[in-house]
């Protein structure tokens, strides 16, 4: 985050100096934070809404009460009215804003720390105004995602729902007439006809197993194993498993350009990092890696003992660490892997529109061919 200094606060380490003992105490309570899960981090979109409008009227020379006055009065919902009234009391009661948000369990570890780093500066509204910037790329990135694949799952569910129309209603009254025919149905027909036969009770049954599998997963997704093989059965998908990748390290360089930027501690950009991202491939190597810094080691050497991040990263990583360049490394390093998803998800994009019009006439095809046969065969034996 650009204009932080924080180059005073260093990282507790085994070896005991006058400069880790004089900031023991801030780092006390960062490294002891309670991190607590029970309640759902508020939407990147609220969250960005909250730090425009507080810059906006820090800048303006309002008080943090009377901001907080109007930022509720922003809010319909009952449920985020009484979120910020919750921290506005806090704040009436004496907590820093960095505290009070920590209190709700509904921002990041990286939102307190960077806050309360911005109280302690003095330098509050350059804080938020970096924690608009990541909140602003990182909701555009997903915007952009989205916009990519909404047509083809739009278009997915409306072949679901022709199919389905199509075996439960159309097959159906086709089968009484060919009862009246009383003649041999086509090895096609009679397949079409025996799948339509069980597929309402085939398909709820597939619809039940669908509802206990999601709840299934909202239940052990942050667990560790299961955390670990879904990361890699995605980073093994065709075509999408690099296109994730490429999303996960965008997000990886836009964390450590900004902390980069505000000079923040190596160890202590990691620590906080570990704590923004979920993707377990990354999480579980920033893990390692901060233990490695801790003894000694340079970034890009820890960070060459996983996959997961790819050569050309670590060679400009390692040429960044020797000229003390690693805000501008990062920087170029996010844009490049921005540029990459931007293209890729257009051209997936383009070809998966026609893929799913094929996919959605040739099932569509084979149920009106298996039906029109046995027509066919009719009107032959007519004219014969």
């Amino acid at each position: 985050m650009s204009g932080i200094d924080i180059s005073t606060i260093k990282y507790q380490t085994r070896i005991s100096t006058p400069e880790i003992v004089k900031h023991n105490s801030l780092l006390k309570r960062f490294l002891n934070l309670n991190i607590k899960f029970g309640k759902r981090l508020l939407p990147n979109k609220k969250r960005l809404n909250f730090y425009t409008d507080l810059h906006a009227l820090l800048i303006s020379g309002i008080d943090i009460k009377t901001a907080f006055d109007l930022i509720v009065d922003n809010y319909n919902k009952k449920d985020d009215r009484q979120l910020f009234t919750t921290i506005q009391k806090s704040i009436i009661h004496g907590a820093g804003l960095s505290e009070a948000l920590e209190q709700t369990c509904r921002f990041s570890i990286y939102e307190y720390y960077s806050i309360k780093i911005g109280e302690e500066t003095g330098r509050l509204q350059e804080v938020l105004r970096d924690l608009i910037q990541y909140f602003t790329k990182k909701i555009e990135q997903q915007r952009k995602l989205t916009n990519a694949f909404s047509y083809p799952v739009i278009v997915l569910l409306t072949a679901m729902v022709a199919i389905y129309f199509m075996m439960n209603f159309i097959v159906p009254m086709f089968q009484d007439v060919f009862q009246r025919y009383g003649k041999e149905l086509p090895a096609l027909t009679k397949l079409v006809i025996r799948i339509s036969r069980g597929f309402s009770t085939y398909f709820f049954i597939f619809l039940v197993m669908t509802i206990l599998f999601i709840l299934l997963v909202r239940f052990i997704r942050n667990k560790q194993w299961y955390r670990r093989i879904i990361s890699n059965l995605l980073l093994h998908i065709p075509v999408f498993g690099k296109l994730i990748r490429k999303v996960h390290l965008s997000r990886f360089c836009l964390a450590m350009e900004l902390l980069m930027s505000s000079h923040t501690p190596l160890l202590q950009a990691v620590h906080l990092i570990k704590k923004m991202i979920s993707f377990y491939p990354i999480s579980h190597s920033l893990d390692n890696i901060q233990e490695d810094i801790l003894h000694g080691k340079s970034l890009h050497e820890s960070m060459s003992n996983f996959k997961i991040y790819d050569r050309r990263m670590i060679s400009l990583i390692k040429v960044a660490e020797e000229v003390n360049q690693l805000d501008k490394v990062f920087e170029r390093l996010k844009d490049q892997y921005n540029s990459e998803i931007e293209y890729q998800t257009g051209i997936i994009s383009t070809i998966m529109e026609p893929l799913m019009i094929i996919f959605i006439g040739i099932f569509v095809g084979i149920i009106l061919i298996s039906m029109y046969l046995p027509m066919f065969q009719l009107s032959s034996g007519f004219g014969s």
